[in-house]
């Protein structure tokens, strides 16, 4: 299961948290201030799996955002590597080449898409489609209720 999943940016600003399993403020900041700093010195062609601690650690950098999640012994490296692939992939559909200011101004989509795709650290839906769909029945509710 995955734990935890962080977007950060070049310089180690978090832009986006979602957590897996409870922690208090303390220890979440902790793991923040040490992800930022393990994957921001780690060279450019390094591989992206990690030992931290009793989590394995993956990451994968998408133009100036680094996306980085933490996972529980058993769990597979590649499958998660690609849920995080998955994910840029539903942004990009949302946004049109997402970029950091996407997320930085539409923060609650970027979470939402978050939520329609994973819950519980665990993969919710699979289909882009299936994803994209839901996200634009909410895109269509929220218009309708601005009128």
């Amino acid at each position: 299961m995955m734990c935890f999943l962080l977007l950060f940016s070049r310089q180690g600003k978090l832009r986006l948290q979602k957590w897996f399993t409870p922690l208090t403020e303390r220890e979440k900041k902790k793991v923040i201030r040490d992800m930022t700093m393990i994957v921001l010195a780690r060279p450019p062609r390094s591989c992206n799996f990690l030992h931290w601690k009793d989590l394995k650690i993956v990451y994968k950098r998408y133009a100036s955002l680094y996306f980085c999640c933490g996972l529980e012994d058993p769990d597979n490296e590649l499958l998660a590597l690609e849920v995080l692939h998955r994910y840029v992939e539903l942004l990009d559909k949302y946004f049109g080449n997402v970029c950091e200011l996407d997320i930085i101004f539409n923060f609650e989509k970027a979470y939402f898409i978050l939520d329609e795709f994973l819950q519980g650290g665990e993969v919710l839906e699979t289909s882009k489609t299936d994803v994209r769909v839901s996200i634009e029945e909410a895109d269509t509710l929220q218009e309708v209720r601005e009128f």
